[in-house]
Parts: structure tokens; sequence; C-alpha cells
């Protein structure tokens, strides 16, 4: 244990990673979630050469960046001074955490302000919507790496059926999904008889914002029809809103430490479930599960996307046994860096990956098609109601460009409109 007294931050490094996915995922991250590769790895040295403290910060999703400003407060503080401050963002508020744990001689977890309710926390796979047989193939590669609950996206472009046919196909009655529609079913009409059909499968265990989740009173009358618990995103609507309505079961509760310590414990006053959603590589879910250590509520699987990296960037991997990870118990943020992996993957700027170009195509039976060129437009046409919600039979083909005339004369018309065609 070292004294803190006197211990101060001496320098911060900015390290920028591309991160490479799995071979299948980054076939299908390609088309939405490509940027999700770059991570920025906050390094931070102390007048004690043996506490440096390191953090994580994936720059194309988070909560916030860490701002030039954050780290010029921090250079010459005490770090135990700046602990719970959600303006530092996520990297360098976890490398802080990280350096007063070693410094205390503790895990993270100790410097919390609840006790342990957990050694163990349950952890979800997850992947961005893909064709049925690649979930069946994750699904596969999940049991294998220790995980029991999957959450799976949700997409109006895919058959949801046949996708839980697939799964299922593979893995043990004890398998369980989590689906997020990310609101793509709009309405309760639409919703109900498609959650009534859910209803019977029992590998599913969690409804993710089905409808708009504004509409509180459709959530409330969907709540009376399903048998499965219904998330929300926590603050849209308002908390009070929401707890008011009654319009959920439990929240999906994302951000920095001090503003997750507040959702889940207004969660776990009202009796509602949560789990905790900070994606990233080994270092931010091991940061995860010290505050699932400590959160009553977060008895729902923790999202963290650690399965769709290559590399964990840790010299030892998390420890997941029968879908629950064990809480790191060494001082500080209680895993090993892997040093040579940050050189490996270290690039630099810009910190951008460029968008591909693809054209996704949308086929329905009976032979109608929808041409895009992109995921944010596929979105907002499926968004504005303009195709149906959750068709049999429906599926999504990508095109990558092939360099011919055609493909790139429709990516065009596409560009300016999606395009309907027919087979």
């Amino acid at each position: 244990m070292k004294p803190l007294r006197g211990l101060t931050i001496t320098d911060i490094e900015r390290i920028v990673l591309d991160v490479p996915f799995t071979p299948r995922c980054q076939q299908w991250n390609a088309r939405e979630i490509w940027q999700w590769r770059i991570s920025e790895i906050l390094r931070v040295t102390t007048s004690d050469p043996d506490i440096v403290g390191y953090g994580e910060t994936l720059l194309h999703y988070t909560w916030s960046r860490v701002p030039e400003q954050a780290i010029e407060r921090a250079r010459g503080a005490n770090p135990a001074t700046l602990l719970g401050d959600d303006t530092l963002g996520p990297g360098l508020q976890m490398a802080l955490y990280d350096i007063v744990g070693q410094a205390l001689g503790v895990p993270i977890y100790r410097l919390l302000p609840l006790p342990r309710v957990r050694e163990w926390c349950p952890i979800s796979w997850w992947n961005i919507d893909m064709p049925p047989h690649a979930l069946a193939a994750e699904a596969q590669d999940a049991l294998a790496k220790g995980y029991t609950a999957y959450k799976i996206k949700a997409r109006p472009w895919w058959d949801l059926f046949e996708q839980i046919h697939a799964i299922a196909s593979v893995t043990p009655p004890a398998f369980r999904l989590d689906i997020d529609w990310n609101q793509m079913l709009l309405t309760p009409g639409n919703a109900a008889p498609v959650l009534a059909e859910l209803d019977r499968e029992p590998r599913v265990a969690i409804y993710e914002s089905p409808i708009l989740q504004r509409d509180l009173q459709g959530l409330r009358h969907l709540r009376q029809k399903t048998t499965r618990p219904i998330a929300l995103h926590f603050g849209e609507p308002p908390f009070p809103t929401v707890a008011l309505h009654d319009a959920c079961d439990g929240f999906v509760i994302s951000g920095g430490v001090s503003s997750i310590l507040q959702q889940a414990t207004l969660a776990a006053a009202f009796e509602k479930t949560c789990w905790l959603q900070m994606v990233g590589t080994g270092i931010t879910t091991a940061f995860c599960l010290h505050l699932a250590a400590v959160l009553p509520a977060a008895q729902w699987p923790a999202v963290n996307c650690l399965n769709n990296y290559a590399d964990d960037l840790l010299t030892t991997p998390i420890e997941i046994v029968g879908g629950y990870a064990r809480v790191p118990e060494a001082p500080g943020i209680g895993v090993q860096i892997d040093l040579e992996a940050l050189q490996r993957y270290r690039i630099a700027p810009p910190f951008e990956i460029p968008q591909p170009r693809l054209l996704l195509s949308v086929l329905w039976p009976g032979g109608r098609v929808m041409h895009y060129a992109s995921m944010q437009q596929c979105w907002n046409d499926f968004l504005a109601g303009n195709q149906p919600v959750q068709e049999r039979g429906v599926t999504m083909q990508v095109h990558p460009d092939d360099g011919s005339p055609e493909w790139e004369q429709l990516y065009a018309r596409a560009r300016i409109a999606p395009v309907r065609d027919r087979q």
C-alpha cells in the first residue's frame, strides 16, 4: 500500500488504437458501427513510478470523450480529489480510480460508496443485427466462452423468429436471449402480437425498447400483455415520469460513475432491475464489473460488447463461467494491460475509419426490394413507418462496391433516396 498523501499525477498520455473485430463481427459491424474499433487508452503516470493507471474511451461510441480541459485539470492533482467526477470523461475517470485503488491496495469496488453485493456479475454476449446463421455461430462461440445470455438486435429487415430458431438449434434450453428493438416496432398495435408470439419462446428473457419510449401508456399496456420484463434506456422520458406510469420493469444504464450510481440507486428504490451498458475492450469490461459488484439492481447481464474484439487488450482474460464474470480482486482495476497490444494497434491521426461504401438491399417474400446507401438511411425509412415492422421471411443483402457501372449507378440513385425495386 502506498500513501495517497503527496501522490500527484505527473503525465497523461492519449494512446489511440484500432482494435480489430473478429472476422464475423467485422463483416456485419461494417454497415453501422465500423468506428467502434477506435479506442483511446489513457495512460496516467504519477509521482510514484510504481503506480500507473489505465482507462478506455471508445471515441465513436461513448457518453463523453475526455476533454483537454480535464487533462489539464488533472495534471499535478492528487487523483483522490477527482474521483467520481463525470466531467473527466470515461478513460480518465477509469484511470484515476485505477491509480487510487493501486495506492490503497484495494480493488476499485472498495472505493465506491456502496458495499459489495456480488463476487460474480452476470454478463451478456452482444452483436449488431446479423442473419440467422451468423447469430447461431455467434451463440456457439458465446457458449464456448462461458456465456449463457445473448443480447441481440431485432430489426425489421430480418426475420426475428428465424433468427431465434437458428440460435435455439445450437444452444441448450437455459441459454437466454435479450431482444432490443431500439423502438422499431413503433406502436403497441404492432408490438402486441409480436411479443405474444415471442412469449412462447423459452429462451427469450427480456424485451428492450420495443416501441417508442415516449409512449408510456403504450408501454404500460404491453406490460399487462406480456410475460417478459420490458427494459427502457434510463432517462428517456425522465425517470420520475416513467416511474409514475410504471412503464417498464427495468433499465439500461450507462454513463460515468456518479451517473451510474445515481441511476441504479433510483432503480433499486423503485424495485426496478437494470443492466449496465459500458462498451469497450477488456479494460472497460473490468471497470464495469466493479460497478456491478456494488449495485443491487444490476441483476440483468451487463452489456460490454467485449466479444466483438479480436483482442481484449489484457494479458489474462476476464474469467467468465456459467454466464457470470468474476469481479477482479487485485488492486485498482485489477487486470493487467497488454502493453505490447497497445503498441501493436496504435494509430496516428486522424482517428477515424472511412465509412465503407455498401449497398444494402432488403428483400421481402413476394419479390419486393428496397435498396439503401447506408444503414442510417435504412433506419430512417423504417422508423418513418414506410416498411413492415416484423414480417416473416424478410432478409437483408449487403453489396460492397464491386467496381461495376451497375453498382455505381444504383448506389448513386440510393444516395438520393431509397430505391424501390423487385426481384
